[in-house]
């Protein structure tokens, strides 16, 4: 029998009606521009829709069904205490609206023999930054599998290794993360361009009050440079663009990288 992860945060964060949810996507993600180009890795934030979620939509805009058979999702551990990469054990597949995306269990199973990384369920059970990008991709995408990262304390390296070991060509790495937490809107934006500027220098050294995702930012960005990527901001606000609350503001900023 298999054993199928539910959404933890869903009419949360998100709708859990796939009606709502579906109307919410057309509304929000565009027909993705013919470029012929699509990204390698895309940089979201993942707080609620209502806050957040205009600005992801436009990284995914850039996707069309089929670009991608497989996915890696890389995003901190914000229920958890933890060091190094944790994946998730016994699970077949993640849940959503929209209906059960397959984990790439072969996938996930070789990253274990790398030093660094632990299956850590509990480190996913509750974790809304992978959760909140799901439906986005099945929207987007149509079928494929997914890898997910739970990314606490470690090295850029370790996560670099990690990236490497699994990456293909039929392969999108999404790493989720907003910027700055809890700062009055002025230094926010203040401090959320001086980290925009870093990340868009591929910056390893990000910390946590840049960033909650500065682990797994710092380690797809030293693989993003390896690979010679070209990145690209395509979008940035902070929660205060949205609700009435100017003094403790989330920043949010959507970055493409091909």
């Amino acid at each position: 029998m298999q054993v199928i992860h539910q959404p933890a945060v869903a009419d949360m964060f998100y709708p859990a009606d796939p009606d709502r949810l579906r109307d919410w996507m057309q509304h929000h993600v565009k027909a993705a521009p013919e470029t012929g180009r699509k990204p390698r890795m895309l940089i979201l934030p993942h707080a609620g829709y209502r806050f957040s979620g205009a600005i992801a939509a436009q990284g995914y805009s850039l996707l069309q069904k089929g670009d991608f058979k497989r996915v890696i999702v890389l995003c901190p551990a914000h229920r958890v205490y933890l060091q190094g990469i944790a994946v998730p054990e016994h699970w077949d597949g993640e849940a959503t609206p929209f209906g059960t995306i397959p984990l790439d269990k072969p996938a996930i199973a070789s990253l274990l023999s790398l030093p660094g990384v632990i299956a850590a369920t509990e480190a996913h059970r509750q974790e809304h930054a992978i959760e909140v990008q799901l439906p986005f991709l099945q929207y987007q995408l149509g079928d494929f599998s997914l890898i997910p990262l739970v990314v606490g304390d470690c090295p850029a390296e370790t996560v670099s290794h990690a990236i490497e070991q699994i990456m293909t060509d039929d392969t999108l790495i999404i790493v989720s993360s907003d910027l700055s937490h809890y700062l009055s809107k002025d230094i926010a934006e203040l401090q959320d361009d001086y980290t925009i500027r870093q990340i868009l220098q591929f910056s390893e050294t990000l910390t946590g009050d840049q960033a909650c995702g500065c682990y797994a930012l710092n380690g797809a960005l030293h693989w993003a440079h390896q690979q010679q990527l070209d990145i690209k901001l395509l979008a940035k606000c902070n929660s205060g663009d949205t609700s009435h609350d100017k003094e403790r503001v989330v920043g949010y900023a959507a970055f493409a990288l091909y």
